[in-house]
């Protein structure tokens, strides 16, 4: 097991990639902290995960307040001992030009998924360092935050922030033994925030199929497994090679 006797923190562990990171973690041996705000998910995977012979905690949180990532990270600590691993994976889109968004549209989208990585980021990370042996931490950006939209603006600038905030966890927590990269996603699973995955929904890539949660969950784990201890603040993409066929590409 790459993961023996670790303990990770995946947010929005409720469904899609969220669910099936941390299923995957579960097998490889991690004792999972699956965060999110919707109890009766939470509840579900971790009991999948208890089911299936691996260990799970389900814990609410709205990680658009600080005072509930503090309590979480806190309660984790409590409930396993120690935290190894984070997975920031929740995030919210606004899905609305810059005439349509409101300013209370924008504030949300950024606090759940640009302040959520860096404010959880912060706690998990005084842990990992007062436990002495490290950690890992995978923050989970999108093509978004690589390209302009015509909408999800407040999606966009986010997603482009996780990119460079990762690079400054990275420098900034080296020093401590911990190694913070990104994944790259696009249009994996359902779309954000929604339950529904259309397995015929039109997607231009290199592979030629739709990119499923287990895609991404494979690049976290390798991403916190000892298989890549020689990277570190970089962003794995994990997108069929669709950027390769961006316009203004050739």
């Amino acid at each position: 097991m790459k993961l023996k006797d670790q303990v990770a923190i995946v947010t929005g562990a409720g469904r899609n990639i969220g669910e099936d990171t941390s299923k995957l973690l579960a097998r490889e041996g991690a004792a999972i902290a699956v965060v999110d705000l919707d109890k009766a998910r939470g509840d579900k995977v971790a009991a999948d995960i208890v089911a299936a012979g691996g260990k799970a905690k389900a814990f609410v949180c709205d990680v658009g307040k600080e005072a509930d990532i503090l309590k979480c990270v806190a309660d984790v600590k409590a409930a396993f001992g120690r935290v190894d691993i984070l997975v920031n994976n929740a995030a919210v889109s606004d899905n609305k030009n810059m005439f349509d968004i409101t300013l209370e549209d924008w504030n949300r989208v950024l606090a759940i998924t640009l302040t959520s990585p860096f404010l959880f980021g912060r706690a998990a990370a005084k842990e990992m360092i007062s436990g002495g042996k490290g950690g890992k931490i995978v923050n989970v950006s999108s093509t978004s935050g690589y390209y302009g939209r015509d909408r999800a603006t407040g999606y966009t600038a986010a997603k482009g922030g996780v990119v460079n905030l990762t690079k400054s966890m990275a420098i900034q927590l080296a020093p401590h033994n911990i190694r913070v990269n990104a994944v790259v996603p696009n249009k994996i699973g359902s779309p954000v925030g929604k339950d529904e995955f259309d397995p015929t929904r039109p997607v231009l890539n290199l592979v030629g199929r739709p990119g499923v949660p287990n895609d991404l969950a494979n690049a976290v784990l390798f991403l916190v497994s000892d298989e890549s201890s020689f990277i570190v603040a970089t962003a794995l993409f994990v997108d069929g090679g669709c950027t390769a066929l961006m316009p203004g590409n050739s």
